[in-house]
């Protein structure tokens, strides 16, 4: 499904929303889920973000021979594809990519959020050569406010990304995130499998999943 609505400018691709996919969510948003269900359970949804991302991708003709000697009309990718990843959440993300498309060059970014002002701060980045040259997935789990998706973008422009090559990959995005990120880069897409209700006053994502990353590394202490 995809979704161009006001006030959520540019494009939205929501995965469908099909009983399989809620009932994964279910496993994921489960306060109770121990992390050997948590860890597959968001890894099989991520694998399917990363498909409908990679179909967003320009593709060129590519006919193939067949063993019975006929000939496929098939296609194959138009553009180099990058990864970036988003430390440490999106490193989740990261992994997958390598296992469904091992040949796609990696980099990463490291921003982290204030605990008091919610403001991002760049800590690291180190991109691979030639990205200004290709499409990129931008990899982060959850988007929430925005700030750190912004930061993340900017640090790509920077580089030479055009805005359109950035495909934004997350599991969840919050209405105000998605605002944040169209309003000032309307032509980045957006991948993620649910548009959440808003965010609370903890800038936390309802219905939301808490934090993805403490629940994904398994360090998250708390009951």
């Amino acid at each position: 499904m995809t979704t161009r609505t006001e006030p959520l400018r540019g494009v939205t691709h929501v995965l469908p929303q099909t009983n399989r996919l809620r009932a994964l969510h279910s496993i994921v948003r489960d306060h109770e889920a121990r992390r050997e269900d948590f860890v597959p359970t968001a890894n099989r949804i991520i694998r399917g973000l990363l498909d409908a991302a990679l179909d967003l991708l320009p593709y060129e003709p590519r006919d193939v021979r067949t063993p019975v000697g006929r000939t496929y009309p098939g296609l194959s990718l138009a553009s180099e594809v990058f990864g970036v990843s988003i430390a440490r959440a999106g490193d989740s993300m990261e992994s997958e990519l390598r296992v469904m498309a091992p040949e796609t060059r990696l980099g990463k970014i490291l921003i982290q959020r204030d605990k008091v002002t919610k403001l991002p701060h760049l800590h690291y980045a180190a991109l691979p050569a030639g990205i200004d040259r290709g499409h990129v997935l931008l990899l982060d789990p959850m988007l929430a406010t925005g700030g750190t998706a912004l930061a993340a973008i900017g640090v790509l422009l920077d580089h030479g990304v055009p805005e359109e090559h950035i495909v934004f990959v997350n599991l969840l995005s919050a209405p105000e995130g998605i605002k944040a990120v169209h309003d000032r880069h309307p032509e980045v897409r957006i991948v993620t499998s649910s548009v959440e209700e808003r965010l609370n006053e903890h800038a936390f994502m309802l219905p939301g999943i808490g934090d993805f990353g403490d629940r994904y590394f398994g360090t998250d202490t708390k009951a």
